[in-house]
């Protein structure tokens, strides 16, 4: 392109541009910088002329927004794997120039599987890679999506969006769960087999599952262990019992057998059942049908409240028994205790009783004490040393034939009757 003016001295200029292209509306982003000649020339002749070169650079405004480099991105992770772990990186271009051009990246507000989707990811703000906050659970969920934001620093600023997939592959971190028969503790299940079963017939199936996908949740079955190893055998991938041969009466009429089932995962996870059978035709043919296995935490646990309950009662009754010999103790306790020897209260006494005082029935040269054993209301009476100076000793009573003893106690006859009478008066009123 060429510019030519007239001046005041009639010289020409022309300027020179560097492109070929018309200038029409500057774009920074497809041309920053220009180089224009400006040549002077006069009318002489011949002409004479000079040039001059001028730089243009072209100022940028922020009129681009950022953009990713991919339309989607896809991560792909392994379950239960470590809280920091990367997954995977977006980037994002903005042509615009120093800040209008500098991209920041973050996460948009959203859920995943009912919690926010800043539990589960984030992004490095400067370089746009993407990290798991927690461990992740094939089970739980398999595959999430994430929207990334990438905003330049303009004024205003401009931002675009991108979608982030996040995969999660599985790992054999499950064992087979059998749902039938029920596992131990749960139930017990006795299977019929019918004494005329011919071999190959259908006795019970092992129905399992695995929560885990793929080859890892592909399960096979074996039995372990069975009361009779030639009698039944097990579908390796169908689970079904069936009987290898023709039941004959010498067989057990209880079979127990034991399956079990493993997935194909590396390392392989495996589980164990129970399968109980009973060859009959009906319940009534077995006299007694008993539990064929043996629940040893069951066992214990019937030990412990036998135990208990023996312990509870024996408590008790040895209670009952000291309840009962105090109660008897105290009724055979003495309502009345003596100390030493005690006269007898008048109302102990007989109606015919005199004082001796010499004024009633005995002479006062016979007067006596009467005396009961300390704690006893049933004692006898114990006469003592008479008050009378007269009254023979024992020795020389002894002496004495007892017709030596008839006068001097022919005047005391009735006395000794009136003693005697008081004393079976007390006896009688004491019983």
């Amino acid at each position: 392109m060429e510019i030519s003016e007239s001046a005041e001295k009639g010289n020409r200029f022309s300027i020179e541009e560097a492109h070929d292209a018309d200038i029409g509306q500057l774009d920074r982003e497809l041309v920053s910088d220009y180089n224009i000649t400006i040549t002077a020339t006069d009318e002489g002749s011949p002409p004479l002329s000079s040039s001059k070169t001028v730089q243009l650079s072209v100022a940028d405004i922020n009129d681009n927004p950022p953009v990713f480099e991919e339309q989607s991105y896809s991560a792909y992770v392994t379950e239960n794997n470590k809280p920091g772990s990367t997954l995977c990186s977006v980037t994002a271009r903005d042509p615009d120039w120093r800040q209008n051009g500098t991209v920041v990246y973050s996460l948009l507000p959203g859920e995943v599987n009912g919690a926010s989707v800043s539990s589960y990811l984030s992004v490095n703000g400067d370089t746009g890679v993407i990290h798991a906050v927690r461990s992740f659970d094939y089970e739980q969920f398999r595959s999430f999506k994430v929207h990334v934001m990438a905003r330049d620093n303009g004024s205003p600023p401009l931002s675009s969006n991108v979608t982030v997939s996040v995969f999660i592959s599985d790992v054999n971190d499950n064992s087979p769960q059998i749902l039938y028969p029920a596992p131990e503790g749960n139930s017990f299940m006795t299977e019929l087999v019918p004494k005329a079963a011919h071999g190959g017939s259908l006795v019970s199936k092992v129905i399992a599952v695995d929560a885990d996908s793929g080859q890892n949740a592909w399960l096979s079955y074996q039995i372990v262990k069975s009361t009779d190893p030639g009698l039944f055998t097990i579908g390796v991938h169908s689970g079904e019992i069936r009987t290898q041969r023709d039941i004959s009466e010498s067989d057990s009429m209880k079979q127990n057998l034991i399956v079990a089932v493993k997935d194909n995962g590396q390392p392989s996870l495996s589980a164990t059942c129970s399968m109980y059978l009973l060859i009959s035709d009906n319940l009534a043919e077995v006299p007694e049908l008993k539990d064929i296995s043996y629940d040893e935490k069951n066992s214990k646990l019937t030990s412990y409240l036998i135990i208990a309950l023996v312990s509870v009662s024996t408590f008790f009754l040895t209670f009952i028994i000291i309840i009962l010999g105090v109660r008897f103790c105290r009724r055979r306790k003495p309502r009345m205790l003596f100390d030493g020897a005690v006269a007898i209260p008048s109302a102990y006494l007989p109606p015919n009783y005199a004082d001796v005082d010499g004024t009633g029935t005995l002479r006062s040269t016979y007067n006596y004490d009467a005396y009961l054993t300390t704690g006893s209301r049933t004692s006898d009476f114990k006469f003592v040393t008479s008050y009378n100076d007269n009254t023979l000793p024992a020795d020389q009573t002894l002496r004495k034939s007892p017709s030596d003893f008839a006068d001097p106690f022919e005047d005391l006859e009735p006395s000794l009757e009136q003693v005697m009478e008081t004393a079976a008066s007390l006896s009688l009123y004491k019983l």
